[in-house]
């Protein structure tokens, strides 16, 4: 299986090929979020970097701007999420927002363990 990294922000990243990163967020973030209702997207051909923004996603709580744990290419978008964001909702783990080709510096990221740990009373 392949090991997702996640950033402070609650989105996390994760290797399927040598260089190409599948983004999504996490089940924490998807439950302190609620009902997801809408996603913007970048458009393919995007340069994204670690720790800026990509995008957003709103709930019927709020609106919230998603940080890229990559740095890269968008090669691919989940079109399936403008139609049915709550896709998140559904499985946040399992649901990936956007393909990069890039990299990753796991340095300013966690691991599952820690970030599960990151957020326990």
């Amino acid at each position: 299986m392949m090991k997702k990294f996640y950033a402070e922000t609650h989105e996390w990243g994760q290797e399927n090929n040598e260089g190409l990163f599948e983004v999504g967020i996490s089940d924490h973030a998807q439950h302190a979020l609620g009902d997801i209702v809408y996603i913007s997207l970048p458009e393919l051909k995007t340069m994204v970097t670690q720790a800026e923004t990509f995008g957003d996603v709103e709930s019927v709580k709020a609106v919230s701007e998603l940080f890229s744990p990559v740095s890269g290419e968008v090669v691919a978008v989940n079109e399936a999420l403008l139609e049915t964001p709550e896709l998140l909702n559904q499985d946040a783990l399992n649901t990936w927002i956007i393909k990069v080709i890039g990299s990753i510096d796991t340095s300013k990221l966690m691991d599952e363990q820690a970030y599960l740990e990151s957020y326990k009373d």
